[in-house]
């Protein structure tokens, strides 16, 4: 994973409430393990229709998705944060998200913002030409007007997302003092009666 650094960005606006996991990347695109080309199945079915925001232009290289309310609710598809980062998200923006939604988007290098009910109007309101920055080691979104409002992130997810590195990532960083303790408290010998 790439250390997740500060970002400014024009959002992507899909004002639909309770967007489910089948709605982001549909099961019949879950056969595989691999994380490209999930981008070509991202909102797959909406897609059909040509006036669906990710078939417009200017949809291209922005980084961050506004979501309606309970965003990534459903089934519990790593898939989904997949197929968004593989589109190029970095973060969503959302009042809340589905709970394994937001974990697995949080290990995957997708940052769930959630912002109170004002904030989201706000930025729906200055959208989409408007730009939002986020600085994650404040946990800080900058809105278009110049307010900044704080999300929450638990550290360790931060910590993660920050230093680039996954669950098992983190262990290796570990691993010195991981060593020292191992040869500080030997496993005992048990002998054979």
């Amino acid at each position: 994973m790439k250390p997740f650094t500060n970002f400014e960005s024009r959002m992507v606006v899909l004002p639909i409430d309770n967007v489910d996991t089948d709605q982001i990347i549909p099961a019949r695109f879950l056969k595989t393990t691999s994380k490209q080309g999930l981008d070509h199945q991202l909102f797959y079915d909406w897609r059909q229709d040509p006036n669906f925001v990710l078939n417009r232009p200017e949809s291209k290289g922005r980084q961050v998705l506004l979501a309606g309310d309970n965003f990534g609710c459903g089934s519990s598809r790593e898939h989904a944060p997949w197929a968004l980062t593989q589109w190029g998200f970095r973060a969503v923006i959302s009042t809340s998200f589905a709970d394994i939604f937001k974990q697995n988007s949080l290990k995957n290098s997708l940052l769930p913002v959630v912002v109170p009910p004002d904030v989201h109007a706000e930025l729906f309101a200055a959208a989409p030409d408007a730009v939002v920055k986020i600085d994650l080691p404040n946990q800080a979104l900058t809105t278009p007007s110049g307010r900044t409002v704080g999300f929450p992130v638990d550290a360790f997810s931060k910590h993660c997302l920050v230093d680039g590195v996954d669950e098992l990532g983190y262990i290796l960083q570990q691993e010195s003092n991981i060593a020292a303790y191992e040869a500080a408290h030997p496993a005992p010998i048990h002998t054979l009666a």
